[in-house]
């Protein structure tokens, strides 16, 4: 099995709360990493129509019959028994991990939970596989991001554009299934039950183009009248099936930062997926060699580094605290990374050969917000790690 980072968060919130909650995408690997967490706690799966049945029907007879604590998975299937679990919690507040809670929807959990069970239950979210998950190492620091070059950086097996292609759901890579296969099937179940579970959309066919629209405009500024032109929705429409992807952990916006240098700043978020394996299959991309070659190249890796940006965050148990920025006169930075007294601005380039133009961004950004010597970062597609210009250049396999 695959060490998940979570799981030291996750151990250490049980000690603490009654309840702990761990959401994510379908598949990123939730119940895997709750059972081996929590080996001698009962589990309970409410997805089997019998035991959903009982839950619903006598929901405390439902939980009186586990005699120490429990894993109930898939639970947001019955949104009703978080009363009652906030019920039997109150009943022993001196008792912590008495319920493991886990759930593929995180818009339902989350709002069962600050309905009943606020201040009860620490949330906790899992991602698929991060890249240093999957070499067996230890995520790069983000609160050392800009300061030493890596000395000890090692590619893996794959080259960049097979990793991309590949995506990172855990059941990819323990299985050996080839991506394109399984991530038809998922993105099929995730229409059928998720979509239609929550949104009660009729016509599916309308929202698959919506969401191939979306992968289209990965990396570009959210323009939800335009998304919504050309699904032939409404606008109200587009912003509420963007907020289901986001809640859904099929993409996430990226919101601009705030500060204000005596410029006129993009107030509207950037639109990216959380797996670029997804994305790839969305793009109808049929092979590794393809990425070489599409357009999109540019905007797919900026989706592998924001997501590995955004695990490290998450699977510490941390909302991540990551912003882009960009004037009306057209300079940016990619991402911004917000570690309270330090701002690190972060360039990403695809390429394979560091450019002296990469920079541009940067420069002026310091030049801008007056720190001339500040830290900064450029994650970039090639294989060396060195310091140019007091940059810290990243390949891309160390994140």
């Amino acid at each position: 099995m695959i060490r998940r980072t979570l799981e030291k968060k996750l151990k250490s919130a049980a000690s603490r709360f009654p309840v702990v909650s761990v959401t994510g995408p379908r598949q990123s690997g939730k119940t895997t990493l709750v059972q081996a967490a929590f080996k001698n706690y009962e589990y309970v799966s409410l997805e089997l129509p019998d035991q959903r049945d009982f839950a619903l029907e006598d929901p405390r007879g439902f939980l009186r019959q586990f005699d120490g604590p429990v894993i109930l998975d898939e639970v947001q299937r019955t949104p009703d028994l978080f009363s009652y679990i906030q019920g039997f919690v109150d009943e022993n507040r001196d008792r912590t991990g008495q319920y493991i809670l886990s759930g593929s929807q995180n818009f339902l959990l989350l709002q069962s939970i600050s309905q009943s069970l606020a201040g009860r239950c620490a949330v906790l979210h899992l991602l698929p596989f991060s890249q240093a998950e999957l070499a067996g190492r230890q995520a790069i620091s983000v609160e050392g991001l800009g300061k030493t070059a890596p000395k000890k950086a090692r590619p893996p097996k794959q080259n960049l554009m097979e990793v991309l292609f590949t995506g990172f759901y855990p059941r990819i890579h323990d299985k050996k299934i080839p991506p394109s296969d399984w991530l038809g099937s998922y993105y099929e179940t995730y229409l059928e039950r998720d979509v239609r579970n929550v949104l009660n959309v009729g016509d599916l066919d309308t929202f698959s183009r919506f969401i191939r629209l979306c992968a289209g405009r990965n990396g570009q500024l959210l323009n939800l009248s335009g998304l919504a032109n050309d699904c032939g929705v409404t606008h109200t429409t587009a912003r509420r099936w963007i907020s289901v992807l986001e809640a859904s952990f099929i993409v996430i916006l990226l919101r601009p930062h705030h500060k204000n240098f005596g410029k006129r700043l993009i107030k509207s978020p950037k639109l990216y997926f959380l797996d670029t394996g997804l994305l790839c299959f969305l793009l109808r991309i049929q092979s590794p060699r393809e990425i070489y070659h599409r357009a999109e190249r540019g905007a797919v890796f900026e989706t592998f580094v924001i997501s590995e940006l955004c695990k490290n965050f998450m699977h510490r148990g941390e909302r991540p605290r990551l912003n882009f920025w960009r004037d009306s006169a057209g300079h940016e930075i990619d991402c911004l990374v917000d570690l309270g007294i330090n701002l690190i601005p972060v360039e990403v380039k695809s390429a394979q050969t560091v450019a002296s133009d990469f920079f541009k961004g940067i420069d002026y950004w310091r030049d801008l917000s007056g720190s001339a010597q500040g830290r900064a970062a450029l994650i970039y597609g090639g294989d060396s790690a060195f310091r140019r210009k007091g940059v810290v250049v990243y390949p891309w396999f160390v994140l």
